[in-house]
């Protein structure tokens, strides 16, 4: 029987601002990537978000991203790598820490936006990265773009990895997401989208914006929470993948 993660960002609100549907989305989904304050997120809103995870029996991670809340962290900032793995050690304690006063245990890291785009293909980066969360908790495991630097500095490192694929995203021929400034980067048709993600769980291959298909391994699909149709395509995907015989399951620590 075959099983597959489904994850969402969430926790992106800040203060009076409210963003994405998580109180819905979190009944649907296996695992949650919590925004740790920097890109978005804020302490209230990183407790609630906790709490609403554990209600669900959801797996919680950690989402850090670049300190750039105007930006949502999809902007380039120019860091050193000791910036990166400050930032990194700075967010996931807070989380990490958040989550055991409610009595749960912090299951992984997803890292947010840019900086996820940047620990996909520099490997210094990746290593940074990875470093910073083996540091906090060896027992974590690492969520990164599948077949990236990111995901082999992970398993180099020792952290256990999920390689994570994308519903709503296009892929470039290096297996790279298209850039979000691209008019072709999102799939916004529900059935396209669920179409990729069956093809790449049932035969290990994408196809990419130039028409070819390109091997890639699928341990958990993001789904994006702040899209409009977050729901309703997360409902989609569900019932065509069980269709399938692919069933929603979350990763176990290591």
């Amino acid at each position: 029987m075959e099983s597959i993660d489904l994850n969402c960002d969430a926790g992106e609100s800040f203060g009076r601002y409210s963003l994405g549907n998580d109180k819905e989305l979190f009944k649907l989904v296996t695992s949650v990537n919590v925004a740790c304050g920097y890109h978005a997120g804020d302490h209230n809103i990183m407790a609630k978000t906790v709490k609403l995870a554990e209600e669900n029996n959801v797996s919680i991670g950690a989402h850090p991203g670049y300190q750039d809340i105007n930006g949502f962290g999809r902007r380039d900032m120019s860091l050193s790598l000791d910036e990166i793995y400050n930032l990194m050690i700075y967010q996931l304690g807070a989380l990490k820490t958040m989550a055991e006063v409610q009595g749960v245990k912090l299951n992984h890291v997803k890292p947010h936006g840019a900086l996820y785009n940047l620990a996909a293909k520099n490997r210094d980066v990746a290593f940074t990265v990875a470093k910073a969360v083996k540091a906090v908790d060896d027992k974590l495991t690492l969520y990164g773009l599948s077949g990236s630097e990111l995901c082999s500095a992970g398993e180099e490192t020792g952290l256990k990895v999920a390689h994570e694929v994308f519903a709503d995203r296009t892929y470039q021929s290096d297996g790279t997401l298209t850039p979000r400034s691209e008019p072709n980067a999102l799939i916004h048709r529900t059935n396209e989208a669920a179409d990729q993600i069956l093809h790449i769980v049932k035969h290990g291959k994408v196809r990419t914006v130039n028409g070819d298909e390109i091997p890639l391994k699928a341990d958990t699909v993001c789904i994006h929470g702040d899209g409009e149709h977050a729901i309703p395509f997360a409902k989609t995907l569900i019932q065509r993948l069980e269709k399938e015989q692919i069933f929603i399951k979350k990763i176990e620590a290591k």
